[in-house]
């Protein structure tokens, strides 16, 4: 991706405009990669070019590079840093599916380990082996997080042993520090000052914990929603849906924010279980875990196939909260680690708090991805599309 074109936009043909991209997995997901240079201005104009890019809406994304899936239907923007405490400025994009809509209130996290590799393959960061710091200061939250990339010539490796649930084969560990970004969103680690809230909601009283770290979001039981806990997105229903709703908005309109956002991430927790996962179909066992954890997100909302590594950075610290509902389902045997019982797998999170006055200060929330840069080049973008969803732009 060198040598972007700040006019690439206006270049091509009359029918379509260009845009240098590349395309990387990170974790469980991938997206494509673009300069913010060679995109318009944040507003209309850039995201109808994001949405023509991506084919949406379309629920294949045939006519563009979306994957038509939660995981696949991502962008990331790269800037220059505009802190002094920053290597790069990182903007997360979920682009929508099925609706003209891209929603810039979340970070992946598993996009994030992506970003990392990314910043070193591209040379904004002076690399050093065996590993290269990359502060990354992601917008969408205002915090910056720090990605350890592990280095071979010059390059982000890309063969290692680490394994990810979720993902094919093994690969070279990114580590992933999300300390620094609590109260991204709101302010505060707990926005409502308490480990524990009890939810207005229109299914009824719902015990909750929403904490504001990676990504804002808001925990609560699987059996408040009529699940077990353990469901894959075959056996998420409709019901369960409307369920997770109902207490997603009842914590959006606690924290005064709208109800149609991608945020608070609803995240659904249970004990320790016996499942099988749905990536490989291999069974996961109750043993293997400290809890079991499932999250819907998306436009529109789906139960994820794996586990968002923000959520799990969240996940990880919120457990370590005494008198939490994620704390209160965790098998605390395990000191330092928790793991994560998802979709697909099991995802451990090193996490570590301490008693800050009135709250808790984060010490450590650190987990491991994997990422691989699979394409790079030149995509076309049909004007007509653009103009037609932004035409006063």
């Amino acid at each position: 991706m060198h040598g972007s074109d700040p006019d690439s936009l206006t270049a091509g043909s009359t029918e379509q405009a260009t845009l240098p991209f590349a395309l990387i997995r990170g974790g469980t997901s991938k997206a494509v990669f673009l300069r913010g240079i060679d995109l318009p201005p944040a507003g209309a104009l850039r995201d109808a070019t994001i949405l023509a890019l991506f084919g949406s809406p379309d629920p294949r994304q045939i006519d563009g590079l979306g994957g038509a899936d939660l995981l696949t239907s991502k962008l990331a923007i790269i800037d220059p840093p505009t802190r002094p405490d920053a290597d790069l400025d990182y903007t997360f994009a979920q682009v929508s599916i099925t609706e003209p809509v891209v929603d810039y209130d979340i970070n992946c996290g598993n996009i994030s380990a992506a970003v990392g590799a990314f910043a070193v393959d591209e040379s904004l960061v002076a690399v050093t082996e065996p590993l290269t710091r990359v502060r990354i200061h992601n917008t969408n939250t205002g915090r910056i997080l720090v990605a350890e990339v592990p280095i071979l010539d010059g390059a982000a490796a890309v063969e290692g042993d680490y394994e990810v649930h979720g993902v094919p084969g093994t690969g070279a560990a990114i580590g992933l520090d999300f300390s620094q970004t609590a109260g991204g969103i709101t302010g505060a680690l707990l926005p409502t000052g308490k480990e524990l809230d009890v939810l207005d909601t229109a299914i009824g009283p719902v015990e909750a914990t929403i904490v504001d770290l990676a990504n804002l979001t808001v925990f609560f039981p699987a059996a408040a929603v009529g699940m077990r806990g353990t469901e894959g997105p075959k056996q998420f229903t409709a019901e369960h849906l409307a369920a997770v709703v109902a207490v997603k908005d009842a914590a959006a309109k606690l924290l005064g924010m709208a109800t149609d956002g991608l945020t608070p991430v609803p995240a659904v927790v249970s004990t320790p279980a016996d499942y099988t996962s749905f990536a490989s179909g291999e069974p996961v066992a109750a043993g293997d875990v400290d809890l079991v954890a499932r999250v819907v997100g998306g436009r529109p909302l789906v139960l994820h196939k794996a586990y968002p590594g923000t959520v799990a950075a969240t996940t990880g610290v919120a457990a370590c909260i005494a008198g939490s509902i994620v704390n209160r389902m965790a098998n605390q045997q395990t000191v330092g680690e928790v793991r994560i019982g998802h979709t697909s797998g099991v995802m451990p999170v090193r996490a570590g708090v301490t008693p800050d006055g009135a709250g808790w200060r984060v010490n450590e929330a650190v987990y491991h991805r994997t990422a691989r840069r699979l394409a790079e080049g030149t995509a076309f973008i049909r004007k007509n599309i653009i103009n037609q969803a932004a035409p006063d732009s």
